[in-house]
């Protein structure tokens, strides 16, 4: 017969719906041995929940004599002879023999076929919902096919809009010839995949890095791409702040080895300083000492004393340098501690002047300074002496025989300005950034004793208790040094009007 071999199921069913028919491939379908379903109700091929309710269907479908299609959208279902549900559809076709009602059925198993419906809707719904953007386009033409709503979202086009762009449309970076020898691997077959990072751009002009994963695929016999593509900006953000972070440690590290550079060549200049400037008047105080024991004689005090004076004076020597020295420990340990106290300017300038009057060379003077009687200065006396006697003593020290140490007072911007100008060797222009350096001597002046630590010593004081010490100079014409001096009271200014 032309129902057994055709692939469909054929039932027929009469107006009581009792089964007066059926091929081998519905016998098979349901599980049943052929003839068993002959003469059995329509509901033994039903779900047990639908069985009242397909009574009503069938009674109104023969009153309506119409054929139709079952199934098709819906999810129609029957019930095998083992109790096992799958899906199928039904084309339903009444026709009347010898005065009697029936209904033909054309039966089909749907469950492969719902299956695949099943993970098609499953993989849609996931390309649909991924968080990373995903693209498929023609691989000829660029132009989009689909594009999830990830992309969508971040890019402010609608589908719409996308399916009437190219690929490039939104890659604002990347021109056409480059982006075909990006693929070309993939349309060689030589790469399964690529992989590359590009900029973003949205509708509303703004734009962002991705990473994109681009791969070959077919949609029937299109070639097409489908690109998963990756927002890197948190990526790209950490990798900046990552890279900066390793400039900035760099930079730290780089500072930190010249620091140290910087600080084994003070400890060389310092070895070296202090064998110099122990050695010389170590010896001399050796040679001196020896001397003595030669001038027994009572005729020879003069020599004697002389040798004295000598060694007294290089024992004062070492002990300024060390007293130096403890001061710049101090100072870096941060342990001196400052005495403010009220005193008379010229009181102090006096005793600076007396004690380096000792030290003049030949044929050289100290102007004193006028109008300075009644200026009453509040500030730490030691540290003022330290400083004026330090920047008297230097002035005295590099300038020749037969010139003058001038000593000025002046007030200018609330500020005592004691100016110590000499007429002596000047600072070469390339040292002067240099000359409060620590251990840091001029070159024109190296052969003339001295360690260098000093101004540093007088500049660092100073600043602690917010004064300051300036200098000009000119090589060969002399120096100009400047302490700078807070004025704390009035009767200052009116001692000072009109001074210098």
């Amino acid at each position: 017969m032309l129902t057994e071999v055709i692939s469909e199921g054929i039932l027929v069913v009469d107006e009581q719906q009792l089964i007066t028919a059926s091929n081998s491939a519905t016998n098979t379908m349901f599980g049943y041995e052929d003839g068993e379903l002959i003469g059995q109700p329509m509901q033994i091929l039903l779900p047990q929940k639908l069985k009242g309710h397909h009574s009503v269907l069938a009674q109104n479908f023969m009153h309506e004599g119409k054929a139709r299609q079952m199934g098709k959208g819906r999810d129609l279902v029957g019930r095998r002879k083992d109790g096992v549900e799958f899906s199928l559809e039904i084309s339903l076709n009444p026709f009347k023999l010898r005065k009697k009602n029936y209904v033909l059925a054309l039966i089909m198993d749907v469950t492969e076929q719902k299956k695949a419906e099943e993970a098609m809707e499953h993989w849609l719904r996931i390309f649909d919902e991924s968080l990373n953007e995903i693209y498929v386009f023609d691989a000829e033409s660029f132009v989009f096919i689909n594009v999830n709503k990830g992309a969508q979202h971040n890019l402010g086009y609608t589908i719409e809009e996308l399916r009437r762009m190219l690929v490039l449309d939104i890659k604002p970076e990347l021109r056409e010839e480059v982006f075909s020898r990006l693929v070309s691997p993939l349309m060689s077959g030589r790469k399964e995949k690529v992989v590359f990072e590009s900029v973003h751009q949205r509708k509303d002009g703004t734009t962002y890095p991705v990473e994109v994963h681009l791969q070959l695929s077919f949609l029937g016999k299109q070639r097409v791409f489908v690109a998963i593509v990756l927002d890197i900006t948190e990526r790209k953000n950490y990798t900046q702040q990552l890279e900066n972070k390793v400039e900035e440690r760099t930079q730290q590290l780089q500072q930190a080895l010249q620091a140290e550079k910087k600080l084994n060549e003070l400890k060389t200049k310092f070895l070296s300083l202090v064998s110099h400037e122990f050695k010389t008047p170590l010896s001399s105080i050796l040679t001196s000492t020896s001397l003595l024991k030669k001038y027994t004689e009572s005729d020879q005090q003069e020599k004697r004393d002389k040798h004295i004076g000598t060694i007294k004076s290089k024992v004062k020597y070492l002990d300024n340098i060390l007293t130096d020295f403890l001061s710049i420990e101090r100072l870096d340990l941060g342990k001196v501690k400052y005495n403010i106290t009220s005193f008379p300017l010229s009181k102090l300038i006096n005793e600076v002047v007396y004690d380096s009057n000792t030290l003049l060379k030949e044929g050289q003077r100290i102007k004193y300074p006028e109008n300075i009687d009644g200026i009453a200065v509040e500030f730490d006396e030691k540290i003022m002496g330290l400083a004026l006697s330090n920047l008297v003593y230097n002035a005295i020290k590099y300038s020749p025989e037969d010139t003058d140490i001038e000593l000025s007072v002046s007030e200018k911007n609330e500020q005592l300005h004691i100016d110590i100008i000499d007429q002596g060797l000047g600072i070469p222009i390339e040292d002067q950034p240099f000359i409060f350096d620590r251990y840091f001597r001029a070159s024109n002046v190296l052969t003339v004793q001295g360690t260098g630590i000093g101004l540093n010593i007088v500049r660092q004081h100073l600043h602690n208790l917010d004064s300051n010490v300036t200098f000009k100079s000119e090589q060969g014409k002399g120096s100009t040094f400047t302490l700078y001096i807070p004025i704390n009271n009035k009767e200052n200014e009116k001692n000072l009007t009109g001074g210098g």
